[in-house]
């Protein structure tokens, strides 16, 4: 069974809590887990072996866990940290969470440096996008009043739009005749100035933010702005996330099945 690790998202101390007061807490959302579960994927919480004060320096890395688990999910959350690409916050609301960029940049660089699959989910994708040198909006209604609305937190996953498919792309082969498909949004912030050797595979319509992005390199680094965790299952208005799920878990197989060969 493919071990499959997603990254952790922080509540930091300071952060209006009733437990663990003062104490930095790490989790996952329970979507993610269950979305890789489906396909009977043991999915593990990668906790940053970083940022201790009360013991003594861990005795982990990241690279540890990139060498045992046969990919990763970056998954949604905070804002990427304006300062994570160069830029000063617009706003302090949009200051964003640099420890969670720098954990998330060095456990993505661990695994492509063993080969390993990537993929990111909304933030993730955006994660994929500034580890490669590219920029964010930090807030699309302020950088892009002629955008749609990618995000409405009273409707939360339930706020829509269509996406389309760029054409020839490693997408569209997985979605053969669909050129437009929906997808839920639930982002303020999004690819601004694209990374090096990352091609853009899906947009918004009619807005053209993007939606999917993929590494030229060597590796399986892939990244949707959607949640496909929180599109709800036997709807056949949303882009079926299968094929999606099934060639990533696909690639880490065949990584895995040739590092046992060697």
């Amino acid at each position: 069974m493919l071990k499959i690790g997603v990254s952790a998202s922080f509540l930091h101390p300071g952060e209006p809590r009733q437990i663990f007061p003062g104490m930095t807490l790490q989790y996952i959302e329970q979507n993610v887990a269950h979305w890789l579960m489906q396909r009977e994927a043991l999915a593990l919480m990668v906790p940053s072996p970083d940022g201790s004060t009360r013991r003594k320096q861990s005795a982990v890395t990241v690279a540890d866990y990139a060498r045992e688990l046969d990919g990763l999910v970056l998954m949604g959350g905070s804002d990427v940290c304006p300062a994570s690409y160069g830029e000063a916050p617009l706003s302090p609301a949009w200051n964003g969470d640099r420890v969670r960029d720098d954990y998330e940049i060095a456990l993505m660089r661990a695994f492509v440096a063993k080969g390993k699959p990537v993929l990111g989910i909304c933030r993730g994708a955006q994660v994929i996008n500034v580890a490669f040198g590219g920029t964010l909006y930090q807030d699309i209604p302020t950088q892009r009043p002629d955008a749609l609305r990618h995000r409405l937190q009273a409707i939360y996953e339930k706020n829509c739009h269509a996406t389309a498919i760029v054409a020839g792309s490693g997408l569209a082969q997985l979605y053969p005749g669909k050129s437009l498909v929906k997808t839920n949004s639930v982002h303020h912030q999004a690819v601004k100035d694209l990374g090096p050797e990352l091609t853009v595979e899906a947009w918004s319509e009619p807005d053209r933010i993007v939606e999917a992005l993929r590494w030229s390199g060597r590796s399986y680094v892939f990244g949707v702005q959607w949640h496909p965790e929180f599109h709800p299952p036997g709807d056949a208005s949303f882009i079926d996330d299968t094929p999606l799920l099934d060639d990533f878990l696909a690639t880490a197989t065949r990584h895995r099945s040739a590092a046992f060969a060697l």
